[in-house]
Formats: C-alpha cells, structure tokens, sequence
C-alpha cells in the first residue's frame, strides 16, 4: 500500500510533500493500483486530513503545474464547497451581477457533486463557454468583464486519479472534490470568494487558507448552514490573513425576511434556464434579488471595487433590476439558446419562480 494511502487511513500523522509526490508519480506511470486510488478517495471522501496534509497536498500538486504568467489585478474567483441547503445557483448569479458592477470575476465552479445542478451543468444549459486557456480567459475577461474558467485550471493529476478508477464514479467522492476544490484552481487573481457550507471542514480550510498568501480569501460561512451569504442568517466572514473577521448578522444590510423556500432552486431541469434567467432579472422577488446582491456586493468589496457594503449592495441591486445582469448574460450565451428564451418568453412561457 502507499503509504499517502496508508497514512490517510492511520491519521495519526500529517502526510509529508514528497510522500504526495510520490503517490502522483506513480499515479503518472501506472504503477499504482486503482484499488489504492479507490482507498484513497475514498478516505478523502469520509474525513478530510489535517491542514498539513491538505497544504503539503496543494503544494504537491502546485509544483507539478508550468508557471502562470497571466496577471489579472482586481479580479476575483466566486466558488463554493457545496453541500448546503438546496438553492438556485446563487454564485453564479452573483457572479454575473459583480460583473454588471464592474467587478472583473473569473468564476470557477464544477459538475452537480451534492445538488442537481451545478454552475457548470447551469453554464451548458445556458450556452455559456468554459474558457480553453488563460489566454482565452484573459480575452473574454477583457469583452465582458467575466469569464468561467475550464477545468484547464485544475491539475491533470485529478482527470488522471478519475480516470483510473473507471467506471467507477467520483460523484460519490464529491464531498473532498468540492470541499477542497476551491484551492485546486490556478487563476492569477487578486482575490477569491468561498461559501463554506455546514458539511466542509471550516477549521482545517481556514488553516489552509492561511496559508496561500498571493490572493486575498474570503470564507463566508452562516448559522443557517448555506455555502452563500444569507440576510436571512447571521454571518462570518474569515480572511485568511487571520486579522480581519467581518460579521454580517442578519438584517445588516439587507432585510432580515425570507427562508430557503425563497431561494429554492427550479422544479425541473427543464425549467432551469428560465428560473435563472428569471433571478437575474430581479423576478423572483425581493429575497432572491437582495441575497444575489448581498453576495455580488461582497465580490465588490473584496476586490475594493467598491469599499463599502451599503453602496456595493445598492449597485448590485441596481444591476439586477436596471437589466444590466440580464443582459450581460444574454451577451454570453450562444445565439441558439437565446433565441430560445427570447422565443419561450414571447410565448408566455416563462417560468413562475418562488419569492
């Protein structure tokens, strides 16, 4: 057994830089065996390691990767651990309205792990483009002030772990991709927004954070449970430069109503498309539109964008219900599936939305 294997299943002792190196290399000549890959997604599935193992992980996986010599100053990455309460997709949302700001966002995201539909499943079904390359993601970044990046971002080591336990599924193992994937991604921005939800490991990412000093992190967390900010909640806001916690208590800055019925995702997977299209308009009500502005508002200040949360939040609340959220959306989808909602909405069949 290697003993990054054996050491997850012992945990009494942090797993070492080199002994990550090694378990990668073997994983790269195929000398490893997919019962060992199976274990050790499988122990990262039921308890994540210490902080130590976690930073030494990255690290492993860090060098590995060629050099990034994009520079995208005053840019922030949006991203989530999932595992919440079920909602619609309010990163995304959010990300689209920062952008309406003027906020330069560079989203990351994945497949559906612990909900139906995850930013990218939502991004397919809207005819929105991953990015291919930074050089692509710096180009759509200049056209629209948003881009979301590709799995081009992620280090190969994972499409080769997921490969060698075919056809076995990593969904099962989604609760360490989500949790800890927010850290797997390159993107030479200047900061990065993370919901960390009820089912994440709060105190070991907070530790992990700390220790990545070339971008300003954010994990936002709440009594309620959510991987977002929430009116409705009460929040903490942990940096991980360990000086600064922001408390955004319920009612702070927005109205203090609403429950996760108001946030509640579409019914169907037909109907998704519209429900978001719908958020983004401000049509699903007063809760949904100022928990999307809450959320944008802290992408703004994050960035200093904008330096306070009152302004932040009025100008995200104006993009939305201004059209400016809409139609950059619309800007980015593909003629196609735009002319299908322009088509669905002349119709009179838009979707009806909770809130």
């Amino acid at each position: 057994m290697h003993p990054a294997v054996a050491a997850l299943l012992d945990q009494r002792s942090a797993i070492e830089q080199e002994t990550w190196r090694s378990f990668w290399d073997q994983l790269g000549t195929g000398d490893l065996d997919r019962g060992e890959a199976v274990a050790l997604l499988t122990s990262l599935a039921t308890r994540l390691p210490d902080h130590d193992s976690l930073r030494n992980m990255l690290a492993s996986l860090n060098e590995r990767r060629e050099p990034v010599t994009a520079d995208w100053p005053g840019s922030v990455n949006i991203v989530g651990t999932g595992g919440g309460p079920k909602t619609f997709n309010i990163s995304t949302a959010s990300a689209f309205v920062a952008a309406a700001m003027g906020v330069k966002v560079v989203k990351t995201g994945s497949r559906a792990y612990t909900s139906s539909v995850g930013s990218v499943d939502l991004l397919d079904r809207l005819g929105v483009t991953l990015t291919r390359s930074y050089r692509h993601t710096e180009d759509t970044l200049d056209r629209h002030g948003i881009a979301f990046a590709g799995p081009f971002v992620y280090p190969a080591e994972l499409t080769r772990l997921a490969r060698s336990i075919m056809p076995m599924s990593l969904k099962p193992f989604g609760r360490f991709l989500n949790a800890f994937g927010p850290f797997l991604a390159a993107l030479p921005v200047s900061a990065q927004v993370t919901g960390v939800s009820v089912h994440a490991p709060q105190a070991e990412l907070r530790r992990l954070a700390a220790s990545i000093t070339d971008r300003r992190i954010w994990l936002c967390t709440n009594d309620s449970g959510a991987d977002e900010l929430l009116g409705f909640a009460d929040n903490v806001v942990y940096t991980n430069d360990e000086t600064t916690m922001i408390r955004v208590w319920a009612g702070r800055f927005t109205s203090d109503a609403g429950t996760f019925e108001d946030l509640a995702p579409a019914k169907d997977l037909d109907s998704v498309v519209d429900h978001f299209l719908s958020v983004v308009s401000g049509e699903a009500g007063d809760i949904a539109t100022d928990t999307i502005a809450l959320n944008a508002a802290s992408l703004a200040v994050a960035t200093g964008r904008i330096e306070d949360w009152p302004t932040a939040i009025e100008t995200a609340r104006q993009a939305i219900r201004g059209g400016a959220a809409r139609a950059l959306v619309d800007s980015m989808r593909a003629p196609a599936q735009r002319k299908l909602s322009i088509v669905k909405k002349a119709a009179g069949e838009d979707v009806a939305v909770n809130g």
